[in-house]
């Protein structure tokens, strides 16, 4: 199978071809663990979900690579606001993290390093990019020397004042260049530091993704994919793509790959409008599938944005699904191979709104298809919509042919204008213990014993 994708560095789609013809490596940039969790960092989460499912389709080892950055300045303010020590603070949220990816169905990346387990392979990565002049010590820092690096700037095409601008970091006295970046910084008495040939600090951002990537896939070895929200292009990409090209022979990573942002209401989200949603607050409120399927609706390189209509369409096709899912009577793994359409929908450039659209058509055979009906649980689980997940046993009493016909005969009833018959026949199901709701010119039920 052919999987195309858009690689951000070429600003186009291109077949993937990985490094070694049975496997795939990939890197996203996972959380900063100092806050929790927000339905941005859910989809920069998700996006890449997606992705890995579709390449343990087709290649026989697939190494996910998603790390946990527990070295910030921001954890460290976090921990004085709060009184609290960087550790305290670091593992907190990494247990919130992980809980919130694993109540929306993301898969466990196969490794999940942390940056302050990777601090001697950071020094040694730094101390590579000194050794081959593209890095210079100054006042106890180490700054990236980017004028010796002649193709800076090729993944963001920035020109360079907008590189200068776009990088939003002090123009210190100890840079040469504004547009140099730290590698490594002295830390007070107050922050986290290690000792280093340069005294007790800690890393920049950016020298963290390079060091732990080289450290597991090999310093002179290629990454196959490297992703993570487009906000991340410039400066944090473009200073990886430098100082890995800086400290090894081989090219840093093939394919690059970007999400778009999470809008609420079509403005960005932002402490000071208030507008910031948090992952717990919707998982209290709403099930994984309807926050996956929400999520999923935009293509991923777009911008999604995030209203109460998105969610409410999301859970009306779910409830939709999963209610015609519980009709289904035969064994799904029969029909393990019903997911190739789907599949190949998502191997170009993981067109997830395209892959909605085609569960909506099968939920239409699905009413009259057996097959039609295990197609569209087989398919949305590729996609990590459980529509079985939640399926009741229902009492033997319940005579679903009955209940069937009770809801045609209400239909008819409000179609002619009876609504005192509908809602008889409402009360009446409802003391059988089934709750029906009406979306979208058909009606969906449910069984509750309460």
């Amino acid at each position: 199978m052919t999987i195309k994708i858009f690689n951000t560095i070429n600003r186009k789609k291109e077949i993937f071809r990985p490094v070694k013809s049975n496997s795939a490596s990939m890197y996203v940039c996972g959380p900063t663990v100092y806050s929790h969790p927000h339905i941005g960092n859910a989809r920069a989460a998700l996006v890449p979900d997606i992705l890995f499912r579709l390449l343990r389709r087709t290649y026989q080892t697939v190494t996910y690579i998603r790390n946990i950055t527990d070295v910030d300045d921001k954890i460290s303010d976090a921990a004085f606001k709060q009184n609290k020590t960087v550790y305290e603070i670091s593992e907190s949220f990494i247990k919130i993290y992980q809980d919130n990816m694993t109540s929306l169905g993301i898969l466990e990346p196969t490794l999940q390093p942390r940056v302050t387990d990777n601090m001697p392979s950071i020094i040694t990565t730094i101390k590579k990019i000194l050794k081959n002049g593209f890095a210079y010590v100054s006042d106890n820092h180490v700054l990236f020397d980017t004028s010796k690096y002649k193709e800076y700037g090729k993944l963001s095409k920035r020109t360079l004042d907008e590189m200068i601008d776009g990088a939003r970091i002090e123009i210190a006295d100890y840079k040469k260049s504004p547009r140099d970046f730290i590698l490594w910084k002295p830390s007070n008495e107050n922050q986290p530091g290690w000792e280093s040939p340069w005294g007790m600090g800690r890393p920049g951002w950016h020298i963290e993704c390079t060091a732990m990537i080289k450290n597991i896939i090999g310093d002179d070895c290629t990454l196959d994919i490297h992703g993570g929200g487009n906000d991340l292009i410039f400066p944090h990409h473009e200073n990886e793509i430098a100082q890995g090209s800086c400290m090894s022979s081989s090219k840093y990573c093939n394919y690059w790959f970007h999400n778009g942002i999470v809008l609420v209401n079509k403005k960005k989200m932002s402490k000071s409008l208030g507008n910031v949603i948090l992952l717990d607050d919707l998982l209290k409120n709403n099930s994984s599938n309807t926050l996956r399927l929400a999520l999923l609706s935009a293509h991923y390189r777009q911008p999604l944005n995030w209203s109460d209509s998105t969610l409410i369409e999301s859970n009306n096709l779910i409830k939709k699904f999963t209610s015609l899912a519980k009709s289904y009577t035969g064994d799904i793994s029969d029909y393990d191979d019903l997911d190739h359409e789907v599949v190949g929908i998502l191997s170009d450039d993981l067109n997830t709104p395209e892959v909605i659209k085609y569960l909506s058509e099968l939920a239409k055979g699905a009413k009259t298809s057996q097959r039609d009906l295990a197609c569209l649980i087989v398919s949305a689980k590729f996609i990590g919509l459980d529509l079985l997940a939640n399926n009741k046993v229902l009492p033997k009493s319940i005579d679903e042919d009955l209940i069937k016909s009770l809801i045609d005969e209400r239909s008819k009833a409000r179609s002619s204008g009876d609504f005192k018959k509908a809602d008889e026949i409402r009360d009446k199901l409802l003391s059988m213990g089934i709750l029906i709701k009406d979306l979208e010119g058909e009606t969906v039920w449910d069984y509750n014993s309460d």
